[in-house]
């Protein structure tokens, strides 16, 4: 099965068209049921936040997961808290450094069934220039031609060196990727 999003970019769930498998049916992305957001402590709150614009493509056949291909992109210069002084200071060099790092890419070759409908995606996540390995974990259900996939991988911001200067006790280190895709054949 291949689940193709015009819009994406993590979303933690950022993804780049593939061929699909032979087995694999095709899949588009309804954006407007969809979507890619991010939670973090923010001192005794949780900060939530949304990305709005983002691509993603999906090829997966639940039949062999191993043959996955996802790739995503995110555009986080989209981020959104509905915070204005927050949102002010995301695109700035100390958070995602827009000017310079346009793009936050999602890679993954493959994926695990865990049981039932869940699987988990090991990838390649990279924000400002720094790549780290991430795991997706997520939810696949399938009522006829429709699919909904939900989603979680969790990120450390100090290691892809978001927040300079910020520390833990004001904002987590652990930010977790949020994912909800609705899509139809």
């Amino acid at each position: 099965m291949a689940l193709k999003n015009s819009l994406f970019a993590l979303a933690f769930l950022c993804v780049s068209g593939h061929a699909g498998t032979a087995l694999a049916d095709t899949w588009t992305v309804a954006q407007d049921q969809s979507s890619l957001g991010f939670e973090v402590k923010q001192g005794e709150n949780t900060l939530k936040g949304q990305f709005t614009t983002w691509d993603a493509t999906i090829e997966f056949d639940p039949a062999a997961p191993e043959s996955a291909t996802i790739t995503a992109t995110v555009k986080p210069a989209s981020a959104s808290t509905g915070n204005p002084q927050f949102d002010g200071t995301l695109p700035g060099k100390d958070w995602f450094d827009v000017t310079a790092f346009p793009d936050a890419v999602f890679a993954a070759d493959g994926a695990t069934l865990v049981e039932g409908s869940s699987y988990r995606a090991d990838g390649t996540l990279t924000i400002k220039g720094v790549s780290h390995p991430v795991a997706l974990d997520f939810t696949l259900e399938i009522d006829g031609d429709t699919a909904r996939a939900t989603g979680t991988a969790t990120v450390d911001r100090i290691t892809y060196k978001l927040g300079t200067g910020v520390g833990t006790d004001t904002v987590g280190d652990a930010v977790t990727v949020t994912l909800d895709l609705t899509a139809a054949r």
